[in-house]
């Protein structure tokens, strides 16, 4: 039998993770370089402010197997961009 995997993650994604409701995608790129870079701007964008009270961490995932015949691994947790504004003025 042939498994086909891949060297390197195809992908990687920053997903908020709530504390009512379901995961939402928040942010997809290449590299989690470019993902970290990205998602507090598209979390702020895309999500209202209500939601962002909501939101309890966000977890940075990495596409792990082939293209078609993979799965989403978690990596770490990012900060929650408003989390990290209150604890700057504290």
């Amino acid at each position: 039998m042939f498994y086909q995997t891949e060297a390197k993650p195809q992908c990687w994604r920053a997903v908020a993770v709530f504390d009512d409701r379901s995961d939402m995608l928040l942010y997809l790129n290449r590299s989690s370089t470019q993902v970290r870079a990205g998602y507090r701007n598209a979390f702020m964008e895309l999500l209202d402010e209500e939601e962002r009270e909501h939101v309890k961490s966000i977890s940075l995932q990495r596409w792990q197997g082939a293209p078609d015949a993979g799965r989403w691994m978690h990596q770490t947790n990012l900060a929650v961009p408003m989390l990290e504004k209150l604890a700057q003025s504290a």
